[in-house]
């Protein structure tokens, strides 16, 4: 069986190194976006993932589709329209640098999808798990009716549906507030995820004596997120936070807590410095969680510690996409953090 994830893939550029947007004379290359690198990382773990999408048909289409396929992400139900590829442009922040990110996004070919557009019956088939991001719908009105298509499509086949809260506060533009529309959407979940603000962003549920910008992050204060919300969308079974504690743009801790069926959990924190590329962290986390569920499905305190454990590493890798394997995540999770030479 197989996951399903639906977002909109972009190109990534940036300047090299910790260069400022304002000293760049060039830019690297790369793609990515939440939905896809969830996929990316659940094909590193040898699971079958199928990344939905629309992309336009010229030249930088076919290479985002390049890069894809070259990790194994299947693209069989990528449809193609539209007149450009979405793109971000990303500083990499460094000590108190914060980083900066600057979206030109609008009216790209994800952007202008329309309810329809995907055949979702067949996307779906040979599939058991449907993964969306809050980032979706807030695109448009139109990306957050095609979400809700799917979401609907996916709960009559008895899929499994995950959803990260994923707030941007720079793209809810279209109209509707986040809280408005996320609230149908999560409604129909079974697995949720956010960060330590999201859940406070979107849905106005703030854990108590926390302060994100000062590093207090409490692990145990978060079981309130966590049954709120499950208060408010009954359907959920599962839910988790990731937890930073962002010292500075170098030097972060990291860690998470998972609320399954009444339980709850906290995953060991790990100290991240120096950060090489924190941004994809929650998808790999969401990667990994949605693996641990699949994998351990009597130990669900196991898959939060391997979501964690594969988020941590993924800060150490350039780029959108963790490309870790199950045996590195393990290798962390067993205790081994010296990142000592393997020969």
């Amino acid at each position: 069986m197989k996951v399903v994830t639906f977002g909109e893939i972009m190109l990534r550029l940036a300047p090299p190194g910790f260069q400022r947007f304002t000293q760049a004379r060039s830019f690297d290359v790369l793609y990515g976006g939440g939905e896809a690198n969830v996929a990316v990382s659940l094909t590193n773990y040898g699971e079958a993932a199928e990344f939905v999408t629309r992309l336009p048909r010229n030249d930088l289409g076919e290479a985002c589709l390049g890069a894809l396929r070259a990790v194994g992400v299947h693209t069989d139900h990528i449809v193609r329209g539209g007149d450009r590829l979405g793109i971000y442009f990303l500083e990499t922040g460094a000590a108190q640098r914060a980083s900066k990110v600057i979206y030109d996004r609008a009216n790209s070919s994800f952007a202008t999808i329309q309810p329809g557009t995907v055949d979702w019956n067949a996307a779906f088939d040979g599939a058991d798990w449907f993964h969306w991001t809050g980032i979706t719908p807030a695109v448009s009105q139109g990306a957050a009716e095609a979400c809700h298509e799917a979401i609907q499509i996916a709960k009559q086949k008895g899929l499994t549906v995950s959803c990260d809260l994923n707030y941007r506060a720079k793209l809810w533009k279209w109209g509707k507030s986040a809280g408005e529309v996320m609230s149908d959407l999560v409604a129909q979940c079974d697995v949720a995820i956010g960060n330590e603000e999201d859940a406070e962003k979107v849905f106005g549920l703030k854990a108590p004596e926390s302060d994100v910008t000062a590093g207090k992050v409490d692990a145990a204060h978060y079981r309130f997120v966590c049954e709120e919300l499950v208060k408010r969308f009954p359907l959920l079974r599962t839910v988790a936070i990731t937890l930073r504690g962002s010292l500075s743009a170098s030097h972060n801790t990291w860690s998470g807590v998972l609320w399954d069926k009444g339980q709850f959990f906290t995953a060991p924190t790990y100290d991240i410095v120096p950060i090489v590329d924190r941004v994809g962290g929650g998808d790999s986390f969401m990667g990994g969680l949605i693996y641990g569920l699949r994998k351990f499905t009597d130990d669900p305190g196991k898959a939060l510690r391997f979501a964690v454990a594969a988020s941590c590493l993924k800060h150490s890798i350039l780029g959108d996409f963790n490309a870790v394997s199950v045996a590195e995540v393990e290798q962390l999770m067993a205790g081994d953090a010296s990142g000592r030479v393997s020969r």
